[in-house]
């Protein structure tokens, strides 16, 4: 951390990770690929059964998102006691954290099936939805939420590894998971190889099978790899404190993750009232998108460890060059997404062909519009992840709230309303622009009153 050149340092920390959520990005679009590719007779009057697949895979995005904040904020907590404790040899308070997070998960994974089985219809409803989007939101939701045991112990088990420092084989339960979701898809979703065609059904079963094998896979390594970890429920009882120092956590980084939630189910709403294409463009959108911030967020986790590092060693210039050289690679992914988006809007909206004109009319402009925003999101992405490292989470907080919800949904209904779809997407790069202001103001900040007052190191 200390005495290896910054950018190979980088590369060997973030690598696997940015690997491993490109799989995670890549799964994400190859299931929406084949979503679109639904054909259904009833769906003539209000366009393809493909674009009312990924109407309703759209609207079930933020709920989806709600679950996997839920988790990653339980594995967050779970991952940061485990670590302390293993560090002071505290064996009994590792064995409870682990315990525990595993009781949270299961505790999680029960509420979700409930609100699965009882409500999915109402949450997607709730967005405007109807009609074929309906019925298959209702369908993949409920799936998804039913299942969502398979999510929860792949979300622990993958932090019970990475807590010990076995994060090679956290990737692995990763990517067999997405691995198996990419294989299954077009085998449920169309009726391949003897099975029937499950349609929208087909992709939710897809999903939750590969969460299932990641987290038996998880179980497995944990099981005959990660010996500092004794896994039993066997006389287990729920330990209240450590409950309480996992969530003490966990909350902030379940809350930062609702915000995308929060964001996409208004942007839903506000896109449903103007046009259904117009939601499914915005699905495509944020598919594609994943696949440029994935590696970001990939990159973000080599760049955490080396900055905390490196600042609890007083070494001003390692931090300096590792927050230039990581906004240089976040530039060149941002730069890719801005280029393609700009020049071939088109060839990428045709990867979700649902046989429905409305996709490329509303899409290629859309596309263009947002493309503009990519030349700022990577700072804003950097730069909170320099705050957080730095033990500044609230400035990290306030770009992401800026970014995604104080800025972005008020422009969106404000546009909308003025110009409809020919406006709204402008309130992509106007709320990156604002955040991008604020954020140069805390890069400012922290510069000053943090990183300068580091010495330069030998």
């Amino acid at each position: 951390m200390g005495t290896m050149p910054v950018n190979k340092l980088i590369i060997n920390i973030g690598m696997p990770m940015i690997l491993s959520m490109l799989v995670q990005a890549l799964y994400n679009v190859v299931d929406s690929i084949f979503v679109a590719r639904i054909t259904d007779g009833t769906a003539t009057a209000t366009g393809s059964a493909g674009t009312a697949a990924l109407v309703a895979v759209g609207m079930a995005f933020p709920f989806q998102m709600l679950l996997v904040a839920v988790g990653a904020g339980t594995g967050v907590g779970v991952n940061s006691l485990l670590s302390k404790a293993l560090g002071e040899k505290d064996h009994e308070t590792v064995e409870r954290a682990a315990n525990n997070g595993i009781f949270l998960s299961i505790i999680s994974a029960v509420v979700f099936f409930i609100i699965g089985k009882f409500f999915a219809g109402e949450l997607i409803r709730s967005q405007g939805g109807d009609g074929l989007a309906l019925v298959y939101g209702t369908q993949y939701l409920s799936i998804v939420f039913m299942c969502s045991f398979g999510i929860y112990m792949q979300f622990i088990f993958e932090r019970l590894l990475q807590s010990t420092g076995k994060t090679f084989y956290s990737m692995i339960t990763q990517m067999t998971g997405a691995l198996i979701n990419i294989v299954l898809d077009p085998i449920l979703i169309f009726g391949m190889f003897g099975f029937p065609e499950l349609k929208v059904a087909g992709a939710a079963i897809a999903t939750v099978t590969g969460q299932v094998v990641a987290a038996c896979m998880g179980l497995y390594l944990n099981l005959k790899k990660n010996h500092e970890i004794r896994i039993s429920l066997k006389g287990f009882k729920p330990h209240g404190p450590t409950i309480g120092r996992i969530y003490a956590v966990g909350v902030p980084t379940m809350i930062m993750q609702s915000i995308g939630s929060v964001m996409t189910y208004c942007m839903n709403r506000i896109l449903v009232s103007l046009n259904d294409a117009a939601v499914a463009v915005f699905t495509v959108y944020f598919k594609l998108q994943s696949l440029f911030f994935m590696p970001l967020f990939g990159l973000n986790n080599g760049l955490i460890p080396i900055l905390a590092y490196n600042y609890g060693a007083r070494n001003r210039k390692r931090m300096v060059e590792a927050i230039k050289i990581c906004m240089m690679y976040a530039f060149g992914f941002a730069s890719i997404g801005f280029l393609l988006f700009r020049l071939i809007p088109d060839k990428l909206l045709l990867i979700f062909n649902t046989g429905d004109a409305s996709l490329i009319t509303y899409g290629v402009p859309a596309l263009k519009i947002i493309a503009w925003h990519y030349l700022l999101a990577w700072f804003c992405i950097i730069g909170g992840t320099v705050y957080q490292s730095l033990g500044n989470g609230m400035y990290s907080l306030i770009v992401s709230v800026a970014r995604q919800l104080l800025i972005l949904i008020p422009a969106a209904y404000i546009l909308a309303r003025l110009g409809g779809l020919d406006l709204i997407w402008w309130s992509f790069p106007i709320a990156e622009l604002m955040s991008f202001v604020v954020n140069c103001y805390f890069m400012y900040r922290i510069n000053k009153d943090i990183i300068s007052k580091v010495p330069d190191g030998v």
